[in-house]
C-alpha cells in the first residue's frame, strides 16, 4: 500500500493558530498594550471632564454621552488603524513574503488578524465602559436584549473596520507612514460622526448627510441606544435610533470591505522602479 500524505489543516484551522501567535506578539509590546487601551480612555476622561454638564433630559451628562458614543471610536483605532498598520508592518518586513511559502492561505493569515483586533477591540470596549461607569456614573443596561443589540453591534463594526483596515493598508507604501494615513479619516469622521461633537444636529446638514454614507456614525448611534435612555433618541439625526438601519448600513460596509480586499491585497510591497 502507497501511503497517502497527511491532509493539511485548514484554512480556519491555521488562522485560529496565527490569532494566537499574533495575540502573544501583541501582548509581548508593552508600549503596545498601554497606548492601545489606555488612549480612548483617556480622551474619554478629559472630554467627559471638559463637557461633562447636564443635557436638556433630566439624569443625563455630557460625559455619559460621550460614554457610549466613544466605544465606537476604540473599534474604529483599535480594528481599523491596528489592521491596517500590522498588514503594511507585516508586507515591508517581509513577513508576508515567508508566509506565503507556507499553509497559510490569505485568508488563515485575515482570520488571524481579526481574531487579533476583535480581542483587543472587545478588551478596549470593556476599559472605556468601565471609565463609564466607575468615573460618570454610566449605567449598564439591565436587560438582554440592550446587551444583544450590543452583541451584534460590535461583531459588524468590528468586522467592517477589520475588513476597511486591510484595504487601506494597501494605500501605504511604507510601513512607518501608516499611522498618518490612517489616522487621517479616522480622526476627520469622529467629528463629522458625532463621536466628539453630540447631538450630531449641532454640525452642518451637509456633514451629517456625508457622515451617514460611512459606518461609524451608525456605530456611534448605535452604542449610544444601547446605553442611554430612550428620551436621548430625539437628539439624533432622525430623532429615533433606527437599529435596522443601522445593521444594514453596517452589514453593507461588511461587504464593501470583502470586496476591497480581494481587489487590492498583495503580498509584497511594490514600489516604484
Amino acid at each position: 500500500m502507497t501511503a497517502t500524505a497527511p491532509a493539511l489543516p485548514s484554512p480556519l484551522r491555521i488562522g485560529l493558530a496565527r490569532g494566537g501567535v499574533e495575540l502573544r506578539q501583541f501582548t509581548r509590546d508593552k508600549t503596545a498594550v498601554i497606548f492601545t487601551f489606555s488612549f480612548p480612555a483617556m480622551l474619554l476622561v478629559l472630554f467627559g471632564v471638559i463637557f461633562g454638564g447636564q443635557y436638556d433630559r433630566p439624569g443625563i451628562s455630557a460625559a455619559q454621552v460621550f460614554s457610549a458614543s466613544m466605544i465606537a471610536y476604540g473599534i474604529v483605532s483599535t480594528a481599523f488603524i491596528t489592521m491596517g498598520v500590522g498588514i503594511a508592518t507585516d508586507r515591508e518586513d517581509g513577513t508576508l513574503q515567508r508566509l506565503r511559502g507556507t499553509p497559510a492561505t490569505a485568508t488563515s493569515y485575515f482570520v488571524g488578524k481579526v481574531l487579533l483586533v476583535a480581542a483587543l477591540s472587545l478588551g478596549e470596549a470593556a476599559v472605556l465602559l468601565a471609565a463609564g461607569v466607575l468615573v460618570f456614573d454610566l449605567p449598564l443596561p439591565r436587560d438582554a436584549g440592550h446587551w444583544f443589540t450590543f452583541a451584534w453591534l460590535f461583531a459588524l463594526s468590528v468586522l467592517a473596520c477589520a475588513l476597511l483596515g486591510i484595504a487601506a493598508s494597501a494605500l501605504v507604501r511604507h510601513a512607518r507612514s501608516a499611522g498618518a494615513i490612517l489616522n487621517a479619516p479616522v480622526v476627520a469622521l469622529q467629528f463629522i460622526s458625532g463621536i466628539f461633537i453630540h447631538p450630531i444636529t449641532q454640525l452642518p446638514s451637509w456633514m451629517v448627510t456625508l457622515s451617514s454614507v460611512f459606518p461609524v456614525k451608525w456605530m456611534g448611534q448605535g452604542f449610544r441606544s444601547v446605553f442611554l435612555p430612550d428620551s436621548m433618541r430625539s437628539l439624533e439625526a432622525a430623532g429615533a435610533w433606527e437599529p435596522g438601519r443601522t445593521a444594514l448600513i453596517l452589514g453593507a460596509w461588511c461587504v464593501i470591505g470583502l470586496l476591497l480586499c480581494l481587489g487590492s491585497f498583495r503580498w509584497t510591497n511594490r514600489r516604484d522602479r
